[in-house]
């Protein structure tokens, strides 16, 4: 055997390995490749989901407010975050459940596009009552828990005898948790002591049991 031979002998081995490293190395970056291309499709679609939840939202938002228009404009109610504030001396005497003429009238102006708007997205009103901090004294309520209850249950009993069905509305309270101003004066407290409405899928509607 001669000297090219012998060559020949010696350099078939290393391109062999040198061309099974690379096809492994071309391997990896194709895996690498995919997994990144996959990433990217996912951050894209998961991007896209977010813009589309949004601008439901934002829909959701304007077709409350165009249905609210009229009490919206008068200042009879708020509207924040889809949340329907009523205030509290609108509604109701201190320390009482009983209903004041003028809550009524609100109420039933609010029966009617509130209806149209949930049944048209298939969801449920829940009516929510909030104190402020000062302890019940006397009267017929043990603290502010049963009072925001009883407050809650009165509107939504009001709401369903001015036509809105029993079906669409249920009441929850909060008694003096959740308030929109630190009880500080009673400028603040009379903020806190309020009603609220808030639309809400059907399948929500055990996340805020009512306490009585």
């Amino acid at each position: 055997m001669d000297d090219s031979d012998a060559g020949v002998e010696h350099t078939a081995p290393v391109w062999a390995v040198f061309g099974d490293l690379m096809s492994g190395l071309l391997g990896a970056f194709v895996l690498i490749l995919v997994g990144v291309v996959g990433v990217q499709m996912e951050l894209t679609s998961h991007l896209q989901d977010e813009v589309k939840k949004r601008q439901l939202e934002e829909q959701r938002r304007m077709s409350l407010e165009k249905a609210l228009a009229i009490p919206l404009a008068t200042g009879r109610i708020t509207l924040n975050n889809g949340r329907i504030g009523i205030s509290g001396q609108v509604l109701f005497a201190l320390n009482s459940d009983q209903l004041q003429p003028e809550g009524r009238q609100l109420l039933n102006s609010l029966v009617t596009p509130l209806r149209a708007y949930l049944t048209a997205r298939d969801e449920l009103l829940m009516v929510s009552g909030f104190t402020d901090d000062k302890p019940i004294r006397g009267g017929p309520f043990t603290d502010n828990w049963e009072l925001s209850a009883q407050r809650a249950l009165t509107v939504t009993r009001t709401l369903i005898e001015e036509g809105m069905p029993s079906s669409m509305v249920f009441a929850a309270a909060f008694g003096s948790e959740q308030p929109v101003k630190p009880n500080t004066d009673d400028a603040a407290r009379a903020q806190n002591r309020r009603v609220e409405m808030a639309p809400v899928p059907k399948t929500s509607n055990t996340k805020a049991p009512l306490h009585e």
